[in-house]
């Protein structure tokens, strides 16, 4: 068998004409594409065999993003691949001798005819900085031959890349000036149809970021319907969000591993606590649960269980059946139940106190969201409160983050805290844990000293 990866070069710049094609450069756009890009053909296996380059500029400045300088083992520029003729290609491989596997990073439309002979059924079209893995059924490669390779792998910078694929994003309908609740099924089916975009990238776990933004769509969507049936009663809407409700549950330990993770990285930690993090494998395990988890995450998703579910939640919101019910929404029926939910947060918020368990802050966070959500329903109406909610739900937030970390990190420094050699690690974790427990401490006094919501027409 003969693995065969195919890049092409990303995104080039037009804007010299002075410059002939083979000097022509990359694009802001091409260089933005080959960091994620560099992370996923890696992990595909490129750098198990020898990497050919055209000789063009814009292949080798491609080559230079996806495949730092420290890595290169095998790397060669080829002029013969400065080509756009697919059957040189077919010729120039199959001159090959030994190679297990070989990448080539060149130019349309000789790569995406290539594939296109090699497979039965290739991809429609092979965008710029797109990588294909095809495996081969051959022991060398001067017998290759049409339609006999197998796609492994075909990725594009919008698979892997968050930045890359909202570049086209659609907007939501209606405006800031428009109550969502004139077009409620066309925002819950805009955002079912995000979720399921989405899923791709969540799934390929190349970018965090795709994560984020599928839970924020997901609670977007739970939140939206759970404020109807709130306002209306609706126990069979209730019903069908649990499912939404599960599934974002499902990706909590995931996201709060990310967020752990990308802070130990922006944090400036004093060298002992940084070294601390490293000779206990602090780092490596959390990165290790992180993958677990994301595997777990990825089986769920590719399971029967989700797809009925996201299909049946599709069925509800373009029903009849929900169009009638929301039309009859008013800016009253809202009001109603945010003075219900505001008197409830009002209530809890003056039993709060700095020796309060870490959950009745947690409960409270998870009522200033529906609040937030409720009001979101009217936001023409409701402008200036929805201000306040978001800057109490970020110091919120904070906290919840905060209190998550100083969990993860007491429970691994308890698991090693027996072992001899651990004295110096386990110093360095305390300090780290008492500095964010002090944080946690000052984000605690500033959501005690913002108090209730009050003051608001509404109430």
């Amino acid at each position: 068998m003969k693995y065969l990866y195919l890049i092409r070069h990303a995104k080039s710049s037009w804007a010299d004409d002075s410059l002939g094609d083979h000097q022509r450069p990359l694009n802001s756009r091409g260089r933005k594409q080959l960091g994620p890009m560099s992370k996923a053909v890696r992990a595909a296996g490129v750098l198990d065999g020898p990497i050919f380059c055209s000789n063009a500029t814009r292949a080798q400045q491609t080559l230079d993003g996806l495949i730092p300088g420290d890595l290169r083992r095998n790397t060669y520029v080829e002029p013969a691949l400065y080509t756009f003729n697919h059957k040189l290609l077919i010729d120039w491989l199959r001159e090959r001798q030994e190679e297990e596997s070989i990448t080539l990073i060149g130019h349309n439309p000789a790569l995406e005819e290539l594939a296109g002979y090699l497979l039965k059924q290739a991809p429609e079209s092979f965008p710029t900085c797109g990588f294909m893995q095809i495996a081969l059924p051959v022991k060398n490669w001067h017998k290759l031959a049409r339609n006999k390779g197998r796609l492994k792998q075909f990725l594009t910078p919008k698979d892997v890349s968050y930045e890359q694929f909202n570049r086209k994003r659609l907007k939501l309908p209606g405006n800031e000036d428009t109550p969502l609740t004139r077009h409620i099924p066309e925002t819950l089916q805009h955002q079912y149809q995000r979720i399921r975009d989405l899923e791709t990238g969540v799934i390929r776990g190349f970018d965090d970021e795709f994560l984020h933004q599928y839970r924020i769509a997901i609670r977007r969507s739970r939140a939206i319907a759970e404020s109807v049936s709130e306002t209306g009663g609706d126990s069979d809407l209730r019903k069908a969000t649990k499912a939404l409700k599960r599934h974002a549950r499902a990706t909590s330990q995931l996201r709060d591993l990310h967020v752990f993770l990308a802070d130990l990285e922006r944090w400036q930690l004093k060298a002992e606590t940084q070294s601390a993090l490293v000779s206990s494998g602090a780092r490596s395990h959390f990165a290790n649960l992180a993958d677990l988890e994301h595997r777990a995450l990825a089986k769920r998703m590719a399971g029967k269980k989700y797809r009925k579910d996201m299909d049946s939640w599709h069925q509800l919101i373009t029903s009849h059946y929900f169009e009638k019910k929301t039309r009859k929404l008013t800016t009253a029926d809202i009001r109603k139940a945010l003075n219900r939910r505001i008197k409830q947060y009002n209530t809890l918020t003056q039993q709060l106190s700095q020796q309060a368990p870490d959950d009745d802050y947690h409960s409270l966070r998870k009522l200033l969201k529906r609040i937030r959500y409720l009001a979101e329903l009217n936001k023409p109406a409701f402008r200036k409160m929805l201000r306040q909610l978001k800057q109490r739900q970020h110091r919120f937030g904070d906290f919840q983050d905060l209190r998550v970390q100083i969990d993860m990190l007491t429970s691994f420094r308890n698991g090693i805290a027996t072992e001899p050699d651990m004295l110096e690690p386990v110093a360095g974790l305390n300090d780290l844990i008492a500095g964010l427990t002090a944080e946690k401490t000052s984000v605690r006094d500033d959501i005690l000293t913002l108090g209730g919501i009050d003051g608001h027409p509404v109430l």
